[in-house]
């Protein structure tokens, strides 16, 4: 194994530990799971470190990173949702905001070219907040009760970032395939 794989395995770690929190949240074990997301949230920044300090970025790594920072968020908040810790409209829109991306991904991929895909600003936004959310819920549960204002506000918050985010991604996507496609060939 050479060291430019190492930020791939951490990922692939990262993608192996979603099972584990997610079990822990449905079966209410939230210390475990606060604990195993919290390491999956450093080995996604330790992956991310190792890839641009020593150039060890890789074609691979730019599809298995998103893919399991979205297993891992989507997962949590599905499971979070199941027991009855976030609501169903809530994850409803997240859910629906990263099926929509992914579709127009898609669409724009087979219907017009490859594309370098880079996040928006709003999605990282969104990101920070949804994380923060997952990890204020399982505080919550797990280790010392929070406001349940915080909370309320954090789910605002998701909901809003979210819609916004969701929306850009429409707009631009969109903006950019008809510019692109009314090109001659």
């Amino acid at each position: 194994m050479e060291a430019r794989h190492i930020p791939n395995l951490i990922t692939i770690f990262r993608i192996l530990l979603v099972y584990p929190v997610n079990y822990f949240m449905l079966n209410r074990q939230f210390g475990l799971a606060l604990g195993l997301f919290i390491l999956a949230g450093l080995s996604d920044g330790l992956d991310g470190f190792l890839a641009k300090h020593y150039h060890w970025q890789s074609r691979l790594g730019s599809y298995l990173d998103p893919l399991a920072d979205k297993l891992l968020l989507v997962s949590s908040f599905l499971s979070l949702t199941w027991i009855g810790l976030v609501p169903v409209w809530l994850t409803s829109t997240v859910v629906l905001r990263d099926v929509i991306i992914l579709s127009g991904a898609i669409a724009y991929y087979f219907l017009l070219k490859p594309f370098e895909g880079q996040p928006h600003w709003t999605s990282k936004v969104n990101t920070f907040f949804q994380l923060l959310l997952v990890v204020s819920v399982l505080f919550s549960e797990g280790v010392r009760p929070l406001a349940n204002g915080l909370i309320f506000s954090l789910t605002l918050v998701v909901l809003v970032t979210s819609l916004t985010s969701g929306v850009i991604y429409v707009r631009v996507w969109g903006s950019s395939y008809w510019r692109e496609s009314k090109l001659p060939s």
